[in-house]
This record gives structure tokens, C-alpha cells and sequence, in this order.
């Protein structure tokens, strides 16, 4: 029996968590022969973990036997996944009828139900990818399809962080590019800034810069782009820190297929250990698949009620599209506005059942200065507590250490208790 080169049993170093950066499974296709409904949920249910972004995933019964009625006239896709209720002494003998009928080149992955080490050495002695005991996660078997396939010589992609306001002008883009620069700065951590907002975006001002170029080049560049593009498209912010800046012109409409900007974030993550997305405050195909598909979403919102209802949405909308993946974070800006009523923090926070990072109080001539000079808040005011948010957020964002919310208290009430409460 040979679905793959055998390979022997080896000390590895751990595969990288997702926190540190995860590697995608390239293009390939997946077919699954499951005994039972639940097996073949759980299977379905790995596809949506944003590390099987490419992957084509089918589901189909019977187990072994039906692969092996299915591979007699049909070919053999990259990755086989097989269910198995046989006892251990039956398994292996099955598993060899089903050689007889595929490609040399695929690999197999055997769901079992029988916990038994000896087991596990025979079947991976004999070419078996991974033997998995259910009931297992979702995450257990993207984990094992993603050690199967990703390059053991390929280094982790990226951290992917996208912020995004709950409405416009709750300042998504300020916390995106002063938490850059907390990070490239005090983290010493190479960072790309991408400016997604095309036609109205703030990064070129916000680091008082012009480039000629930015990343609506290369989304227009579209199959041509490549990295040694993207580096001339790049502008230099300063030590750490890149930009890929928006034309901020109106003389086209900026309307993208939904994975339009996939490419170009991919390759950015190729080459950039932290890539912050500065993402518009509109509601899109392209919009809804990216924030999908970062590591982190970091909502923006001020504390009063039409934030509240919008970051609510944002955050039930994205733990569907997320389901194995961090719950969206939330920040909030502006606290304090003179004269103005506010839900407190730990009542919005738990409102929109989101993890607080933090809150940043509303200082209209620190932020105004910092803004008409092109600057970041640690450069106008170094000493500024504000800069300890940015700093914690970062800290957070790229895995390095969780970060301790203000306000994180409060009242478990909901979204409807307190839209009640002000009608």
C-alpha cells in the first residue's frame, strides 16, 4: 500500500500556531468518505478555517468502501479522507484495495474511531498521511491537512490585522496606523500598512506622505503582480514600517471582485511578518471575504448607541463567517466627548460579547495637531498615555501578549435590553 512516500517517524518542531502565523493550503482538492452525518459535518466545518481559504472540499458516504466504488472509474484528487468503524485488524487490508485505485501521488487521511498506538505506527509505516481518533476538532484536521501539504522549508506567512470602523468616523484608520507604528517602533516589528480605502484613505497624509504609486497599481495590475512589483509600489513610512498607499482620487470607481485584493495580500504576507489592513467602512463582497480571512479583526467604535448596534452586526457577523477563529476585538475611541451620553465600556463590551482591548479618550487637540502634521500620536506626544493602548493593542494583535481591557466589567446586558432602554 503506497498513497505517499513513507516516510519515517521523525522529531519535529511543532507546527506554528495560528497566533504566530499560519501557512495556507495551497489550491488543492479534498474528498471525504464518511460512515456518519456527524463525521461529515465536522469535515464540512473545516473549510471554513481561513487557512483552507483555496482549498475544494467535498463530502461523500460510505467510507472506505465508497471511495474505493468511487476511484474504480474516477481519479484520485490530492487529499483522501476516509472514515472507518472497521476493527484494527480489518483496516489495513481495506486501506490496500483502496491503493489499488488511486494515484500514486494522493494522500490519505484515515478517521477512526479506535484509540490504539500500534494502530497509528502500522497505518504511518505503510503511507497513511495521519490517523485521526474521533471525536476530534475541525482545527485537528485543517492542522493535520496543513502539515501534510505546506512546505516543512516555508516560513510562516504574515500576521494579517484588519481594522475596521462600526460607523464612519469612529477612527479605524487612526487606531490602524498608530498601532503600525506602536508596533514597528516599540516592537521593533517589520509592518505594512494597506490603505484599502481607494478613493478617500488617510495613510499617505497620516505619515505625511506621496508616493506616486500605491496599491491601486497593483490591484490594476491584477494577474501581473508579483513581489518585486510590490516592493517598487511600497513606500517607506520609516525604520520597520511600509506603506502601500491609496490614489485618494475620483476620477474611476473602485468596484472589486470579492477576492480581488487576495493576491496582493498573500504576497505581502510572503515577505512582511505584520501586515495591518486599513479597511474602509463599507459593507462589500471584497470587504466581507477580507475580514473573513485576516488572523485578527479589530472593530473601531465610539460608545454611543448607533456604534453599539453596528458592532454588534459586525461581531455576530464575522464569528458565522469565523466560526473556528478568534472572536472579532473591540476598541473604543473618542470616551469623553464633552456633552455627550455614553454606554460605558464594560455595558458595550458586553453587549456586543467582544473582548475590550481598550479605550482611548477623546482629545481633539492631540489627534487634530497629529493629523495636520502628518504624524503619529507617539511623535506629537511621547509621553501620552494613549500611546500604553496602541502599545497594548499591538502587543495583542501579533500574539505577544494579551492585552488587559479597561472596563472590562459591567452589566451582561444585551443589545435589545438597551436599545429598550432608549426608546
Amino acid at each position: 500500500m503506497s498513497f505517499l512516500r513513507p516516510e519515517p517517524e521523525q522529531t519535529e518542531e511543532p507546527a506554528v500556531e495560528i497566533a504566530q502565523g499560519a501557512r495556507l493550503v495551497p489550491r488543492i482538492t479534498i474528498q471525504a468518505f464518511c460512515e456518519h452525518s456527524q463525521t461529515a459535518q465536522l469535515v464540512e466545518s473545516a473549510i471554513h478555517d481561513r487557512r483552507m481559504s483555496k482549498v475544494a472540499l467535498t463530502t461523500h458516504n460510505g467510507g472506505i468502501e465508497g471511495a474505493i466504488e468511487t476511484y474504480k472509474s474516477n481519479p484520485t484528487p490530492n487529499l483522501i479522507i476516509v472514515e472507518t468503524t472497521l476493527p484494527p485488524d480489518q483496516i489495513a487490508r481495506a486501506l490496500t484495495r483502496l491503493a489499488e485505485v488511486c494515484d500514486a501521488a494522493t494522500r490519505l487521511i484515515v478517521l477512526g474511531h479506535v484509540n490504539d498506538v500500534v494502530l497509528y505506527r502500522d497505518l504511518i509505516r505503510s503511507g497513511v498521511s495521519e490517523y485521526i481518533v474521533l471525536p476530534d476538532t475541525a482545527q485537528s484536521i485543517v492542522t493535520a491537512i496543513t502539515d501534510i501539504f505546506a512546505s516543512d522549508n516555508a516560513k510562516p506567512i504574515g500576521r494579517t490585522v484588519g481594522f475596521i470602523a462600526a460607523k464612519g468616523g469612529a477612527g479605524a484608520s487612526t487606531f490602524a496606523h498608530n498601532v503600525s507604528w506602536s508596533i514597528s517602533q516599540s516592537l521593533r516589528q517589520d509592518c505594512l500598512v494597506i490603505d484599502m480605502d481607494l478613493p478617500f484613505g488617510t495613510a499617505g497624509l497620516n505619515f505625511n506622505q506621496d508616493p506616486p504609486h500605491g496599491l491601486a497599481d497593483a490591484v490594476l495590475a491584477s494577474q501581473k503582480v508579483d513581489q518585486v512589483m510590490l516592493d517598487r509600489l511600497m513606500s517607506k513610512a520609516a525604520n520597520h514600517i511600509n506603506l502601500l498607499t491609496a490614489p485618494v482620487t475620483l476620477d474611476r470607481t473602485y468596484d472589486f471582485e470579492e477576492r480581488e485584493f487576495e493576491q496582493i495580500v498573500e504576497l505581502c504576507q510572503a515577505s512582511t511578518p505584520v501586515v495591518v489592513l486599513d479597511i474602509p467602512h463599507v459593507w462589500t463582497a471584497w470587504v466581507r471575504h477580507t475580514l473573513a480571512t485576516v488572523d485578527e479583526v479589530v472593530i473601531v467604535a465610539e460608545p454611543d448607541l448607533a456604534s453599539l448596534r453596528n458592532a454588534k452586526n459586525l461581531a455576530d457577523t464575522l464569528k458565522a463567517l469565523r466560526p473556528n477563529e478568534a472572536a472579532p476585538l473591540l476598541v473604543l475611541n473618542k470616551v469623553g466627548t464633552p456633552k455627550r451620553p455614553e454606554i460605558s465600556a464594560g455595558e458595550f463590551a458586553a453587549s456586543v460579547e467582544c473582548k475590550l482591548l481598550g479605550h482611548v479618550p477623546f482629545d481633539a487637540a492631540l489627534f487634530g495637531t497629529a493629523a495636520n502634521n502628518g504624524q503619529m500620536i507617539a511623535e506629537v506626544a511621547a509621553g501620552n498615555k494613549i500611546n500604553e493602548v496602541f502599545r497594548a493593542i499591538g502587543l495583542h494583535v501579533t500574539g505577544r501578549q494579551e492585552a488587559t481591557a479597561a472596563g472590562r466589567g459591567g452589566s451582561r446586558l444585551r443589545l435589545g435590553s438597551l436599545l429598550k432602554k432608549r426608546a
